[in-house]
């Protein structure tokens, strides 16, 4: 509590008394609170008018169960979520996770970061999270479509073009989208494109947005690197985790001049001294859908696969995790200080503990924030509703044009913000402040709701 300003320490007690148990949602909320002194000191007015507290609960929370049946005919049971957390700046929009660790907490702290992320995008989207305790992993296609229709037809009623746009995340990708899709056009009768992002190119998708959390996670790092006149060229780069986001952080390094050396799935890591091979590791991860360990089995050569352990021992100039929350400790930090990584881009939402964030500030090493460095994911998204509202299509080209310049202004937004208020080149206050002060102006201009 000491790290917050005396007038938000009610306000942080308020979160946790009504929200007991759900240690990521404080997390997440404590980490803005944290950043906001020098924000209440110039403007008490958000203070005094409630908005920051208004802030902290959500809008809506909905909670519904999920029956299906299972390629042997038994009946399971999942719980679905939706947490609709803000919508000031336009409709709720944020992705859906399908995994055994989701509750309302971990909803609720994606939910929250999302409404900053979507505000420093500058685009039209409030922030929501949603998704269910279901794994996907070992289930047939058959069983993740029952599965889907299921938490379609309940869903389905709270969602809209101008209400509450979900799209993917951790368990969710092009298949899953498509089977949700498919439900909601069955139910309700309508080929509402822009209910849904992250859709098959052939079927209202957009170019890009399957390569957009992690291109622009490392285009932030690159604007980073340029503002101190240097670039990726010869950088030696890790990516934690083997996914959509890091697949694609890993192609982007490549292309700019950088070597990824190791990446990881929950089995291990991978160390492969002359670059992570793009198209074998997709092969491995994307069509067979084995573990990381089947990459080094393929190479062969030097490249080595650690059973566990920690892929931060890994020595690198960037970092760029990309798997889930709290991933990267405070000893993973001090390996890697000490190893001579410089900037830590995160591409995963809230991969950093606190304790990590603050060794890397105090070590001098630069953290582009998740809320900030991994917004290029639902930036396309909004780009791809522009598409669907507009009946177009856009190349890759211009589509990836535009994600980098969405990347450039983040950049900009952070650096400026964070100036003003007192904190000179930390990206995570100027993330913080810059979100949070759009998003809270047009709560109050929207009046008391």
């Amino acid at each position: 509590m000491s790290e917050l300003n005396p007038k938000l320490h009610d306000i942080y007690d308020e979160v946790l008394r009504r929200n007991p148990g759900e240690a990521e949602f404080h997390q997440a909320v404590f980490e803005v609170l944290s950043s906001l002194g020098p924000v209440v000191s110039k403007h008490p007015q958000y203070v005094d008018s409630a908005v920051i507290r208004r802030m902290c609960e959500p809008e809506r929370q909905i909670i519904f169960r999920v029956p299906w049946l299972d390629d042997n005919g038994n009946v399971q049971i999942n719980r679905g979520f939706r947490v609709e957390f803000n919508s000031a700046l336009g409709p709720y929009k944020g992705g859906l996770r399908f995994h055994p660790s989701v509750y309302l907490g971990i909803i609720k702290f994606l939910g929250f970061e999302q409404i900053f992320k979507n505000s420093l995008t500058g685009l039209p989207i409030g922030g929501g999270k949603g998704g269910s305790d279901f794994d996907p992993k070992g289930r047939s296609d058959n069983e993740i479509m029952r599965f889907c229709q299921s938490f379609m037809t309940e869903l389905y009623r709270h969602l809209g073009e101008y209400t509450d746009v979900p799209a993917g995340d951790i368990g969710v990708g092009g298949r899953e989208i498509g089977y949700l899709f498919g439900q909601y056009k069955r139910i309700t009768n309508r080929y509402e494109s822009g209910v849904l992002t992250g859709k098959g190119l052939t079927w209202g998708g957009s170019q890009v947005r399957t390569e957009a959390t992690g291109y622009g996670a490392v285009f932030f790092a690159d604007e980073i690197l340029k503002t101190a006149k240097d670039s990726f060229e010869g950088k030696r780069a890790v990516v934690s985790g083997s996914g959509n986001v890091a697949i694609y952080a890993i192609e982007k390094i490549h292309q700019l001049g950088g070597t990824v050396v190791a990446c990881s799935d929950s089995s291990g890591y991978i160390v492969d001294e002359k670059g992570i091979d793009l198209e074998l590791l997709k092969e491995i991860k994307e069509v067979k859908r084995e573990r990381i360990e089947a990459y080094a089995t393929t190479r062969g050569g030097t490249t080595q696969f650690v059973n566990g352990g920690s892929i931060w021992d890994v020595p690198c100039q960037i970092a760029v995790p990309s798997a889930t929350q709290n991933e990267l400790d405070g000893s993973h930090a001090a390996t890697l200080a000490q190893n001579g990584c410089k900037i830590v881009a995160e591409g995963a939402n809230m991969p950093c503990t606190p304790e990590a964030v603050k060794l890397f500030t105090e070590a001098g090493v630069t953290v582009a924030p998740g809320k900030a460095a991994n917004a290029g994911g639902v930036a396309t998204s909004a780009l791809e509703m522009q598409q669907n509202a507009s009946r177009d299509s856009w190349s890759f080209e211009y589509t990836e044009q535009r994600l980098a310049a969405i990347m450039q202004s983040i950049h900009h937004r952070c650096l400026v913000t964070a100036d003003e208020y007192g904190a000179p080149g930390n990206y995570v206050v100027g993330a913080n402040i810059a979100g949070f002060i759009q998003v809270a102006d047009a709560m109050t201009a929207l009046g008391l709701i």
